[in-house]
């Protein structure tokens, strides 16, 4: 396939005239505009005008928990396909999904189907790739659960980390801890190289959060959100995350979950190859209103709103990760090539898998999306396939 007539993401987060040659799933050569000749073409080679529209990599969420009536924790085959199915055609090509708090018994039978799906996508292909999950509980701060199970959270255990490892077949990506909680810091000594440890659902101060990141945390979950306050006096986690420069932070850009005007500060606070576009989705993305459920607690959604029904706190989002990066530069100001970097290469940095994934340039997958000049999808390709158009 060559796709022709098109403004290229490139390496260096430009856009550039050009075309792209794809052979299988891979793509095999880039061409600028000077140097397209129609000789280059082969008379049996699919050509694709992309009438002038913007490609961009395939998107990767390392944090959501679902869509389309679907959650990872449903523990089922089914689930993980559909899920990978919707985020696919929403240009979302590559996914890590995020387990929630619950008991541990239980998230080892999750993670047990979620590696048994790895295998069978291998041969299957279907929908976006599984790159790995996402672990946000259960060693996590009661005073900052959001909406997790508070009855499930339980203290930092190795063996049981090494255990939720093993069901997963090693397919565990990071780990979130509260590092104010019991054994946090010997936890993150003895697996940071095993896995990134991330600070989740944490009150902890910014002392305490700066002694994890110097002991070897590197990621912070959802910033701001579940997670004590930036202020001049107690800069908090924040604060740590800032003056922690190996640290790469996630945040959702629904318009929701973190005003417009901290979006803004964030991005000149930590410089753009530190942040992480997530969505935090949850199974009513792509539904209608109405009643749901996350990690066994009924959430009630309205708009782009999901709160748990008991208190009102937020309960993850309904918007899927290209409209929350699409509301980060048509809403928040950010540029779109930076939004574009922190939605593609930056997670594949973190999820270590940049060789592969994150950038258009040959060797990489020909995971790709077409966009118009309003942002709006015109087609998404998967593994050299048009799967949307």
């Amino acid at each position: 396939m060559i796709i022709t007539n098109v403004k290229i993401y490139t390496e260096e987060k430009v856009f550039i005239p050009g075309s792209i040659r794809i052979e299988e799933d891979k793509i095999q050569e880039i061409l600028l505009q000077k140097e397209q000749r129609s000789e280059k073409k082969e008379e049996t080679e699919f050509v694709l005008d992309g009438g002038g529209n913007y490609v961009i990599p395939g998107l990767i969420d390392l944090h959501f928990h679902g869509c389309k009536g679907y959650d990872f924790c449903d523990g089922t085959i089914e689930a993980i396909e559909n899920i990978a199915k919707y985020e696919a055609l929403m240009g979302i090509t590559a996914i890590c999904p995020a387990t929630m708090t619950l008991p541990a018994e239980e998230l080892k039978k999750i993670l047990s189907v979620a590696a048994e799906f790895k295998r069978r996508q291998e041969k299957t292909h279907i929908g976006s790739d599984f790159l790995g999950i996402n672990m946000e509980g259960p060693f996590i701060s009661r005073k900052k659960k959001g909406a997790q199970d508070e009855r499930n959270i339980i203290p930092c255990s190795t063996q049981i980390y090494r255990q939720f490892q093993t069901a997963a077949k090693g397919l565990v990506k990071l780990i979130g801890v509260a590092p104010e909680e019991s054994n946090a810091i010997p936890f993150i000594e003895e697996v940071k190289k095993e896995v990134k440890v991330s600070l989740a659902h944490t009150n902890a101060s910014y002392e305490k959060a700066k002694e994890a990141f110097d002991h070897g945390a590197c990621h912070a979950v959802h910033l701001y959100n579940a997670m004590s306050p930036f202020s001049h006096r107690e800069p908090g986690v924040v604060g740590a995350v800032a003056d922690s420069p190996h640290v790469m932070a996630e945040i959702i850009c629904d318009g929701v979950h973190v005003h417009p005007a901290a979006v803004r500060a964030t991005f000149q606070m930590l410089g753009a190859d530190r942040i992480i576009l997530i969505s935090d989705s949850m199974r009513a993305t792509g539904m209608p209103d109405g009643n749901y459920t996350l990690g066994g607690l009924e959430v009630t959604v309205s708009g782009n709103h999901a709160v748990l029904t008991s208190d009102g706190a937020l309960a993850g989002s309904v918007t899927n990760l290209f409209d929350c990066m699409k509301t980060a530069v048509k809403e928040m100001g950010i540029p779109l090539e930076t939004c574009i970097a922190c939605a593609t290469i930056n997670p594949a940095k973190s999820l270590g898998v940049e060789k592969t994934y994150g950038v258009i340039a040959p060797g990489r997958k020909a995971n790709l999306i077409l966009m118009d000049d309003q942002l709006e999808i015109q087609s998404v390709i998967k593994d050299g396939k048009i799967i949307r158009r």
